[in-house]
């Protein structure tokens, strides 16, 4: 059973790297020579980045409740195509309106076919025991920075940024599309097929807490990825109007995915017997703590800022999958996902141009801004509804994983 998981989780994780360091990783590295050969302003082509992923928080649900119904397998398999088309879409453009096109186009994928789709595949694999695979999916694809950067760099200074793109689309029919297409189908022998909701595996809040704590999940998801997807487009700038070489600078950049993976190694060695809310508030405390030192002491301790945004970044991007899994429990799980995420989408959409309009007005205001908004979400996790009375003898589990 762990073997044919593994046939699983590797094919995706490597699906996923690929698709993330095409698309959201895209523009830190070709929005310059994009908007210089276009004809249109830096901030245009991330206004063009920010429509793609306005795009992708209205298909979010649609994308789940396919999943839901069919299973990953056909959906995943779909954005692979439709990212090779944006992509060739992109690498083609001559003005401002072709460029918005190409970017919606690739939201389209984005909505589809990044983690949240990912996540879904397998809770619909694999029902509540899903919490592993999903963090073995993450652990791969979080190198998707480390990954996507150099790599669209290299390209961009071999071929130029319409090479790169080009280049990017084809890795997507050549690599991205079997790997998909190697996932299992939703039919599974009985020990691998998801197991409706029995009584010990449903969840223990009643239908008011549910309504409040999807409204504090959704809160604090928008908050997170806010300042993740700030971090992703501004990270060097911000470094270095610290006081950064640019040198400096890219180098603490390139530290953020492998503590990420870091950090994910942690949930699945130490904190997977937990409950989930005990990662996420672990990992709502240490992008603060960052922030702050770099604020009191500047680009000495750039590195050590991305080392503690990094962990706590990627260990809420699993809780992003498992804490709801928990808490709401597996059935419907990739419709209501869909909707959990559609106002941390909608932040994600503005985030880059907002956080560049911050960013101009200085770095110790930014740096404020992502430790309020991260311990916003600490505070919002601590406010999460436990068991209700009826079910007190359960009520522990807040603090560790069922074993049912």
């Amino acid at each position: 059973m762990a073997e044919r998981r593994l046939r699983t989780i590797i094919p995706l994780g490597i699906a996923q790297t690929l698709a993330w360091g095409s698309t959201f990783y895209l523009p830190a590295m070709l929005a310059a020579p994009m908007a210089r050969d276009t004809g249109v302003s830096v901030p245009t082509v991330y206004l063009a980045f920010s429509a793609s992923m306005g795009l992708s928080a209205l298909l979010g649900p649609v994308s789940g409740r396919w999943i839901d119904r069919l299973g990953g397998r056909p959906v995943l398999a779909s954005t692979n195509l439709i990212f090779a088309i944006g992509l060739a879409a992109l690498a083609a453009v001559s003005g401002p309106v072709g460029l918005f096109a190409a970017w919606l186009l690739i939201g389209v994928g984005m909505g589809t076919g990044l983690y949240e789709a990912a996540f879904a595949t397998l809770v619909r694999l694999y029902g509540k025991g899903a919490r592993n695979s999903i963090t073995g999916v993450t652990l791969i694809a979080g190198f998707a920075s480390t990954v996507g950067w150099p790599l669209t760099t290299l390209l961009n200074e071999h071929f130029g940024w319409r090479g790169a793109c080009l280049a990017w689309a084809a890795i997507h029919l050549l690599i991205g599309l079997p790997l998909n297409l190697s996932l299992p189908r939703i039919a599974q022998d009985d020990s691998e097929a998801p197991v409706a909701p029995a009584a010990a595996d449903a969840p223990t809040l009643s239908p008011g807490q549910k309504q409040r704590a999807a409204m504090l999940l959704a809160y604090a998801f928008a908050v997170t990825i806010f300042v993740a997807v700030s971090m992703a487009s501004h990270l060097p700038r911000l470094l270095q109007a610290t006081g950064a070489t640019l040198a400096a600078a890219v180098a603490a950049g390139a530290l953020i995915g492998p503590a990420q993976v870091g950090a994910r190694l942690l949930e699945f060695s130490v904190l997977r017997r937990m409950h989930p809310l005990v990662s996420a508030l672990i990992a709502t405390l240490l992008p603060p703590m960052g922030a702050v030192l770099l604020i009191a002491f500047g680009a000495p301790l750039a590195a050590v800022f991305a080392i503690l945004f990094g962990a706590g970044n990627g260990m809420l991007t699993i809780t992003r999958g498992t804490l709801p899994l928990a808490l709401f429990g597996a059935q419907g799980y990739g419709q209501r996902q869909g909707l959990l995420l559609v106002p941390a989408r909608v932040a994600q959409a503005v985030a880059p141009w907002l956080f560049g309009l911050c960013l101009d007005r200085g770095p110790i205001v930014s740096l404020w801004l992502c430790a309020g908004l991260w311990f916003s979400a600490f505070i919002a996790f601590l406010m999460l509804p436990r068991a209700s009375s009826t079910q007190a003898g359960r009520s522990s589990e807040i603090f560790r994983e069922s074993k049912a």
